[in-house]
């Protein structure tokens, strides 16, 4: 085929007749809505294999000319995103390129270029028009086997400093330990503006991974690393690098991604103090795995600075010992909200013991205290392929959590403790009165409260209590407070006598305070006297009406 310039192109587009260069009436109607300006045609999926599912294929055959597609895609002002696949030699397609390509990059509008499995030259060719795409933010470029040139010429386009991407995905381009370094000063020179880095299936080692974390010194805005399919059952070091990257205060990513990467006890030992900073951290598929490693990261996600939302330990051998070492990390953690496992069958499963580990980070009933200080913001324990394996208790609690999370401590403490023991409060005397009355008033919604039951097509109250009972509760715990007031002040006053021996003023000062106490105990005391009194004569008004009706209904 002879070489066109864009000029031919300018000057014979008003003579074009679109069946000379188009294979099919569907290409045909897509280089008319260009050439229209249609400004709903948005994308275009280029390729030579069928997909006949999606309306905006382009499927390249006999007679499709890509010089004027690339003409045509160069001049829409609508146009985002463009697909590049699979372009199997043919009928000069590979010389055609160059062409294409020129009408490409006259664009103004593309903002996304994908390209997969694309041979060595015309990988090349595609690359070396992006420089001329200003407003270009997104590069996929995957399976292509890129060679020397392709990698060359990318190198040199990212290091030029022309484009801004903001998401770049390598993936299973075989770069290995010597491609990624290759591109280090490239990723730094986009790094400032890079939001989503994906270099997966790459062949990355340790020596890569740690070429890697040089580059990313400059990605400081960085939300999305995805390393997945690479092989760091060696990349202890590397791993250690990229937990220090994380560890730097402007760094604030979102998603790690390092499934399928072979990583190991060693390899986590040296990552776990690093993933805390993550929002979402994914280990799926490393099954070197075990209860060792998973102690480090469960004393990373019980610091207090941990941002983990979703841990995703799906492949990941657990056992009870494994949920064990999980649940003491998740007892101190108030972050984490998601976490995903997998049923692995017969050879390792977990039983009640490895659940009543769970069930304690969940709700510690050894005291009220230890309640509180349970863990009330994880909502979902997902296990693959077997999702009516979690308790019914544990269930319930994690739908607490998700449904009234601000509720969740206080409905956990009103069920599992009817009786609440004042004396542990009494050393704040007096003081304390309001803030426990002031405790079950906000805890007065947790009687009304309701929740799904496992199956979702029904639900529950939270707390079978009635209003009566609640306010019972609240009277015996105030009441027991008060009783106990007295003592507590008789062994304060004695202290402050031997203290005040011989400073009469002291002594006064003493007795005055001791009156008042005194007479505040009375005050409540009365008040508490009153309202008992007052529910007792309520509760005789009731039963007076139902006994009347009753009578009334001859029963």
């Amino acid at each position: 085929m002879e070489r066109r310039d864009y000029d031919y192109y300018e000057s014979n587009v008003a003579d074009i007749n679109l069946r000379q260069i188009t294979s099919c009436e569907g290409n045909a109607e897509k280089i008319r809505r260009l050439l229209g300006g249609d400004d709903t045609l948005r994308h275009l999926t280029l390729g030579t294999t069928c997909a006949g599912w999606d309306k905006n294929y382009f499927h390249i055959g006999e007679g499709d000319d890509l010089g004027w597609l690339g003409y045509f895609i160069g001049k829409s002002k609508f146009f985002h995103h463009l697909y590049i696949r699979v372009l199997h030699d043919g009928e000069g397609r590979e010389q055609q390129m160059p062409a294409f390509m020129e009408g490409i990059a006259r664009s103004q509008s593309i903002r996304a270029l994908s390209c997969t499995d694309l041979g060595d030259n015309v990988s090349e060719a595609i690359v070396r028009a992006l420089g001329s795409l200003p407003r270009l933010e997104e590069l996929y470029y995957g399976s292509n086997s890129p060679g020397p040139n392709g990698f060359s010429a990318l190198r040199t386009l990212l290091e030029s400093g022309v484009l801004k991407l903001k998401k770049l995905l390598l993936f299973d381009n075989d770069m290995g330990d010597d491609g990624v370094a290759s591109l280090v000063n490239g990723l730094k020179s986009i790094g400032p503006s890079l939001k989503v880095l994906e270099l997966i299936s790459n062949s990355i080692g340790n020596e890569g991974l740690s070429s890697l974390v040089d580059a990313l010194q400059t990605c400081t805005g960085l939300e999305t690393l995805h390393l997945s399919r690479n092989d760091f059952s060696s990349a202890a070091a590397g791993l250690g690098c990229l937990s220090d990257w994380l560890r730097r205060n402007e760094v604030n990513l979102h998603e790690l991604k390092l499934s399928y990467c072979r990583i190991n006890d060693e390899g986590l030992h040296e990552l776990f103090q690093g993933v805390a900073n993550c929002e979402e951290l994914d280990l799926e598929g490393n099954e070197s795995i075990t209860a060792t490693g998973l102690s480090y990261l469960s004393s990373s996600i019980r610091s207090d600075s941990c941002r983990l939302e979703t841990l995703d330990l799906r492949g990941i051998p657990v056992g009870d010992n494994e949920m064990e070492v999980l649940a003491l990390g998740l007892a101190g953690n108030k972050s984490v909200r998601s976490l995903y496992l997998v049923d692995l069958g017969d050879d390792i499963s977990i039983t009640s013991t490895g659940w009543l580990a769970f069930t304690t980070a969940l709700c510690n009933t050894s005291s009220v205290n230890s309640t509180y200080l349970s863990n009330h913001t994880i909502c979902d324990i997902c296990i693959e392929d077997d999702e009516e394996t979690i308790p019914r208790d544990i269930f319930l609690y994690l739908q607490l959590n998700k449904e009234h999370p601000q509720y969740a401590a206080r409905c956990k403490i009103l069920m599992k403790h009817r009786h609440l023991n004042m004396a542990r409060f009494l050393q704040w005397g007096l003081k304390f009165l309001p803030l426990a009355a002031a405790w079950f008033e906000r805890s007065k919604p947790c009687t009304t409260l309701t929740i799904y039951e496992d199956d979702y097509d029904s639900s529950r109250r939270v707390l079978e209590e009635s209003d009566n009972s609640f306010e019972s509760r609240e009277l015996t715990a105030m009441f027991e407070f008060i009783r106990g007031m007295p003592m507590e002040v008789m062994k304060r006053r004695k202290e402050l006598i031997v203290a005040a021996y011989d400073d009469n003023d002291e002594i006064a000062r003493i007795d005055e305070r001791y009156r008042e106490a005194l007479e505040q105990r009375d005050r409540k005391n009365l008040q508490l006297e009153e309202e008992i009194a007052r529910l007792k004569g309520e509760n005789e008004r009731l039963s007076g009406i139902v006994e009347v009706a009753r009578k009334s209904v001859g029963v």
